[in-house]
């Protein structure tokens, strides 16, 4: 019996992936993925094959298989090609040794070691520092009647609430928003920009452990800083070394921040083009009901995402997924972008739906490498969606959706550039200068 064709002769032809085209709207292609190719092998733009993994089942039963391993160790292609599938630079800048690449027990002693940084206790006392620089980002735009909200508010808020958690003194905090602002933007800037930038980074978190290892108290005091957290553990017998520090501090920037720019610009855009969803949010922060941005929060989560593809995912045997076979060491990537629009687990998908509340998303990943940071990216946009549509009532794009940039990249979906007008406002505090 001879195989047969995986989807019907009436079936349109399959949709080119990774262009500028996909990059603006990539959910009709992956609807298209989820009917007819739902594991589908590709080639990336890097060169690397991957599998891609499109429906929510299939994604949250492979986010939790042990037998993926976050370990590029494991990828079957040449050393060379597994340079492609991690965060450029981190290789050279001797940063690998993070949570994003390594597999249990390594993986669960590092874990350990930083989530206390990220309770729901520590989180909520972070909360009016996070109201704090909000306000004064608005404040520094709040006059002009326009902003860019990507460059000017999405970009520096969660940069500057990453670098306070860490520890990274306030004088300094500029320099990791250059070097940040290299990384995320690396398809536009000069080349071998983001190499620099990463080495940059490493060599400032080795001289501020250093110094702050020399510096450290005998008994931490109530606020301690991430980075003091983690020395203090490794000269208690945690067995940190230096460059596992320094890639822990580097991949709380790198992820922290990331993520929440995506989610407040994707967000933002989002309710600008959904007056309707918009305007119930307005009218119920205006009644000092928060649940509206609660939920909502989760489904601009679900809708589009800051995450596209979760990170990297190599087959350490031969398994199946989604009635497909994977070969050992073939990398695997799940498109939560596609997952979260999924039919079979949401109703209506592709609505916005503010109050949507059977709304179990992947927009944060799931099983042990869930997002250790979620806390705190929804405080942040949660904080900052709410204070720009309460301060500045009447925001709206300056510029025609259709013309926006979104991006290159693999992992992360966000705007280049969100252009907006508002009616001038006042500023409302004289916050301290970051």
């Amino acid at each position: 019996m001879t195989d047969q064709p995986r989807c019907p002769a009436s079936a349109p032809a399959a949709p080119e992936l990774f262009t500028w085209e996909f990059a603006t709207d990539p959910y009709p292609a992956y609807a298209w993925l989820r009917e007819h190719a739902p594991v589908h092998r590709t080639r990336l733009p890097s060169g690397v094959e991957a599998w891609l993994v499109t429906r929510y089942a299939d994604a949250k039963q492979t986010l939790a298989d042990n037998r993926l391993s976050k370990n590029p160790a494991h990828h079957a292609e040449p050393a060379h090609a597994k340079g492609r599938t991690g965060i450029p630079g981190e290789r050279k800048a001797e940063l690998m040794t993070h949570l994003l690449n390594i597999d249990p027990p390594d993986h669960t002693r590092l874990r350990r070691l930083v989530s206390k940084a990220f309770t729901p206790r520590r989180v909520a006392a972070f909360a009016p520092r996070v109201q704090e620089l909000t306000d004064h980002l608005i404040d520094g735009f709040a006059g002009k009647g326009e902003a860019d909200l990507i460059h000017e508010f999405a970009f520096p808020l969660p940069i500057y609430a990453i670098c306070d958690l860490l520890g990274v003194p306030r004088e300094d905090q500029d320099d990791f928003r250059d070097w940040a602002g290299m990384m995320i933007r690396h398809q536009g800037g000069p080349r071998g920009g983001v190499a620099r930038s990463v080495k940059k980074m490493r060599g400032y978190l080795a001289d501020l452990i250093h110094r702050k290892r020399e510096a450290l108290p005998d008994t931490p005091g109530p606020d301690e800083d991430l980075i003091s957290g983690l020395i203090r553990a490794s000269d208690h017998g945690e067995h940190l070394t230096e460059n596992e520090a320094a890639a822990m501090a580097f991949i709380l920037l790198f992820a922290g921040f990331e993520t929440t720019v995506n989610l407040i610009g994707n967000g933002t855009f989002a309710l600008l083009t959904h007056p309707a969803q918009r305007a119930r949010l307005q009218d119920s922060l205006a009644a000092g009901d928060t649940a509206l941005l609660e939920t909502g929060v989760e489904e601009l989560l679900r809708y589009d995402g800051p995450v596209e593809l979760a990170t990297w995912r190599f087959a350490t045997e031969p398994l199946t997924i989604g009635g497909q076979h994977i070969a050992a060491g073939d990398p695997v990537l799940v498109v939560l972008a596609a997952a979260d629009r999924d039919p079979e687990r949401f109703a209506d998908p592709d609505t916005l739906d503010l109050s949507r509340r059977d709304n179990q998303h992947l927009g944060y990943g799931h099983g042990i490498h869930y997002c250790l940071g979620a806390p705190l990216a929804r405080l942040e946009g949660q904080t900052a969606l709410a204070t720009l549509l309460t301060r500045l009532p009447d925001l709206r794009l300056a510029a025609d959706p259709a013309e926006l940039r979104w991006r290159g990249g693999l992992i992360m979906r966000g705007l280049r550039t969100l252009p907006v007008e508002f009616t001038p406002v006042g500023v409302k505090s004289s916050a301290p200068q970051t």
